[in-house]
């Protein structure tokens, strides 16, 4: 599967941004999707996560601000972002994950740039 992240930009704190990370394919539905960040001199980090049956979870540092979601009939994955802090800032990825009888593969997008001016 391919991934396309997009939605990033510039945005002062405490507004808002809503990311969307398309998949190739007819599959989607069978992939659990995730977010993670990678902000500069920093490892990468998971920010949240949608399972195929819609189930969520997050991050402690954006529990009560973000909120993943996905569209199947879209091929797509949403991270609405709100009361955004400059903490926030960061590449944002997208990542796919199947589980398979011959193991688990998981994929990576592209990366979206996220700027959370103070």
């Amino acid at each position: 599967v391919q991934l396309q992240a997009s939605g990033g930009g510039l945005v002062q704190a405490g507004g808002s941004l809503r990311l969307s990370c398309a998949a190739s394919g007819n599959t989607f539905s069978r992939y659990s999707m995730g977010w993670y960040r990678q902000a500069p001199g920093n490892q990468r980090e998971w920010v949240a996560a949608i399972s195929t049956g819609g189930s969520t979870n997050y991050a402690d540092s954006v529990k009560g601000r973000f909120t993943i979601s996905r569209d199947n009939a879209k091929n797509t994955v949403y991270l609405q972002m709100n009361s955004l802090k400059p903490e926030d800032t960061a590449v944002y990825y997208c990542k796919a994950i199947i589980a398979t009888m011959r193991g688990e593969y998981d994929y990576w997008g592209q990366g979206t740039q996220v700027t959370v001016s103070s």
